[in-house]
């Protein structure tokens, strides 16, 4: 099926090069504006993927993010902070991307291509039908993302993703797409500018309704954060100390007993 392949549709500016610095900023600025209003028409389809999402986990399952290059990237960001923010376990949001744990830093040369390597990295971590996968590629038609998904489908694993070309190979292969279309970016093709974009704004989202869903947070606070550096460890305390009306040092010497937001709170609730 032909689509439209609007992430490398030429850029509505040109002589980037003869531009002022205040002009970039300016005109990147305005489109990274649409961002937003192009993610608020795709609701409909978030909604729905988190809903399984939310089931997944709540059923002991996991959630995996798979994507090459920019996309992968921001899949492990995503999935790397979900332990820290809301103190669930390392496994439980994991983030692949293509070329292995290097091209994190830098780029693997052709490893979004191959057309095995993405089940196989998925079958390193024992897949299974408990568990739900969402494929993020800006383009739509990365072989690395798409065919692990496919495979997934074949062995009944729920799959989602993220891209920002409509009727995409990607977004047909998914059985919950959801797409952001940004239109053409300020640099032809550098889709790491407002996909990138889209593609962040919507893993917060996922991440963030399902950790709520999860219980994950309380009122509007993360009381399951792990107090790895005095910053987080002075927030939890002043969380503690307002919520139970009690002076900062007497809520400093609960969270040091409990080490932990959520438990000191209720520990004291419950009169230990």
């Amino acid at each position: 099926m032909d689509f439209i392949k609007t992430t490398e549709q030429d850029s509505l500016y040109d002589n980037l090069e003869n531009m002022s610095i205040n002009n970039l900023l300016i005109n990147i600025n305005k489109e990274d504006k649409t961002v937003p209003l192009a993610v608020e028409k795709a609701l409909p389809q978030i909604e729905k993927l988190i809903h399984q999402v939310v089931n997944k986990l709540k059923s002991g399952g996991r959630l995996f993010y798979i994507g090459a290059g920019t996309s992968g990237r921001l899949g492990i960001v995503d999935a790397s902070e979900c332990p820290p923010t809301f103190g669930v376990p390392d496994n439980l949001v994991i983030g692949l991307i293509a070329g292995g744990d290097n091209a994190i830093r830098k780029a693997v040369e052709f490893a979004e291509d191959s057309k095995t390597q993405g089940w196989k990295d998925l079958n390193n971590y024992n897949i299974s039908t408990n568990d739900i996968v969402i494929g993020i590629a800006a383009s739509g038609t990365t072989p690395y993302v798409i065919s692990a998904l496919q495979k997934c489908n074949e062995n009944n694993i729920i799959t989602g993703c993220i891209t920002c070309n409509e009727g995409s190979p990607l977004m047909l292969t998914a059985k919950h797409p959801i797409s952001i279309i940004v239109g053409p970016e300020f640099i032809t093709g550098s889709s790491r500018m407002k996909a990138g974009t889209a593609q962040k704004l919507v893993l917060n989202m996922i991440t963030t309704a399902t950790m709520v869903q999860l219980g994950k947070v309380k009122g509007n606070k993360m009381v399951d954060m792990q107090l790895s550096n005095d910053k987080l460890v002075d927030r939890g305390i002043k969380m503690i100390a307002k919520e139970l009306q009690i002076p900062y040092d007497k809520a400093s010497l609960l969270l040091k007993k409990h080490n932990n937001v959520r438990q000191a709170i209720n520990a004291f609730k419950n009169g230990n």
